[in-house]
């Protein structure tokens, strides 16, 4: 069965490609250089609608479906990663978990900011010794009257220093185990909240990753998500629309890097004017990496289409994310490859697609947690 796009969805997916192209192409330079986060730009994608592509038009969104801002964040990350995971984080798990688990005076607070472009999100889970084991948290949060007071650190944050919104996950009954876990939306100028050392990674220059440190950080009863106890399964159901967004950004570096490696080798034709029947062996590597990527692809949007339909998806968007990163290291390692020299030199597009791809294989779930999570699903 072949994936089309509804006109919607491809028109989506055109202006999305033509932003791309227009106005993040030029600043990707700057952004790898001085390892910048794009504020401005941000400052122009809210306007446009696209901090906001999956969000109900009653809370300041589009309106558009989940596989149409899967295929606006393809396109961008196309063009740069470090965009598409600051677009993925925002929106997969820094708004929709408002949307989807909160409550109307929450959503209208803050999903139709965050909508907007007025803020910027961010999803707090991470510590140290907490990556992969989502449930072994220990940042607690102790209820006092109207409030609960929030203590400890959270590592490798996505979007943290410029987001002004956090989905945090703390600690309110360590003796149930994951079942003590609990929600919270943390405002970046609550009292105690801090953000800490801002990590100098090799990949996705322009997207931040910092610590934040939680000091007696009192948050209102009003400002948790859900009910005591119903984090972690929150985060969890985030994690699925999450692991569907990197999927599409690892799918767009792969893309990139095929086009890459397809434009080293333009079209000779004879003086008949048909073309060379000459193969190389570095046109199989490209069909393989073709086929891959193919794959990738229909994995990812499968996933996307189950995650619209509101059907079960921890299967297959896991699937879609493992395929389609461990095809974006493979195309980008390819790539440079194939480039030789020109491909390991910096500010080379495949230079940075190579570092950018290894990441994709260890946030939202290392590729070895999603094998597990593969093979309990199929076992059950």
């Amino acid at each position: 069965m072949e994936l089309r796009f509804t006109q919607e969805q491809e028109e989506t997916r055109r202006r999305s490609r033509q932003f791309a192209i227009t106005e993040i192409s030029p600043i990707v330079p700057w952004m790898e250089r001085h390892e910048a986060f794009p504020g401005d730009l941000l400052r122009k994608m809210g306007p446009l609608g696209l901090l906001g592509l999956p969000i109900p038009k009653q809370w300041g969104g589009q309106g558009l479906d989940f596989i149409a801002y899967t295929a606006a964040l393809n396109e961008i990350s196309k063009v740069s990663a470090a965009v598409g995971v600051i677009l993925s984080v925002h929106t997969s798990v820094g708004t929709l978990p408002i949307l989807r688990y909160g409550n109307d005076e929450q959503r209208e607070r803050y999903v139709r900011r965050l909508a907007t472009g007025e803020a910027l999100g961010a999803f707090a889970l991470t510590e140290h010794g907490a990556g992969s084991d989502a449930a072994s948290i220990r940042t607690t949060a102790v209820r006092e009257d109207g409030h609960y007071v929030l203590n400890g650190t959270k590592l490798f944050i996505t979007n943290a220093g410029a987001a002004d919104v956090y989905v945090t996950f703390a600690v309110t009954d360590a003796t149930r185990g994951p079942g003590g876990i609990t929600a919270f939306i943390v405002d970046k100028e609550s009292e105690g909240f801090q953000i800490g050392k801002s990590e100098k990674k090799m990949g996705l220059h322009g997207s931040n990753t910092c610590e934040l440190h939680f000091d007696n950080v009192k948050i209102p009863v009003s400002q948790r998500i859900g009910g005591e106890g119903e984090g972690f399964s929150i985060a969890m159901g985030s994690l699925d629309g999450g692991r569907i967004g990197i999927g599409a950004q690892a799918l767009g570096i792969a893309q990139a890097a095929l086009e890459l490696m397809l434009g080293h080798f333009p079209v000779k034709r004879s003086s008949a004017g048909k073309r060379p029947r000459k193969f190389a062996p570095e046109h199989a590597e490209i069909a393989r990496l073709a086929a891959k990527t193919e794959a990738a692809r229909l994995l990812v949007y499968r996933a996307a289409g189950l995650r619209q339909e509101g059907k079960p998806c921890t299967r297959e968007a896991s699937m879609a994310k493992m395929v389609a990163s461990d095809t974006a290291v493979e195309a980008a390692g390819a790539a440079v490859r194939l480039l030789g020299m020109a491909g390991c030199l910096e500010q080379s597009p495949a230079e940075r697609l190579f570092r950018d791809a290894k990441v994709t294989q260890i946030y939202e779930g290392t590729n070895e947690i999603h094998r597990i999570v593969i093979s309990n699903q199929l076992l059950r």
